[in-house]
């Protein structure tokens, strides 16, 4: 079983949604600790261990470290904004 961590600036970033999603969206960042490569889960191209889940127009980008059994919530945001950063 994973560990989920988050970085502090993913607690403003589920602020920031409407309810309705961040609720399911939360829901989807707990299965992670039993299943860190769900069914929709994409590997980011560019990068190692970056990987995206979708939630309607909404994305979470997480780092999978496999040997420590820790994932990391990187960003949470729409999908027109999220990938700014990467």
């Amino acid at each position: 079983m994973y560990v989920v961590l988050y970085r502090k600036s993913v607690d403003k970033d589920l602020r920031k949604l409407p309810k309705i999603h961040r609720e399911a969206i939360i829901r989807k960042i707990q299965a992670l600790a039993n299943d860190p490569r769900p069914a929709g889960s994409v590997k980011l191209r560019g990068s190692d261990d970056l990987y995206r889940m979708r939630h309607t127009e909404y994305r979470i980008i997480y780092r999978l470290n496999d040997g420590e059994l820790i994932v990391l919530i990187v960003k949470v945001g729409h999908r027109r904004e999220i990938y700014r950063d990467f």
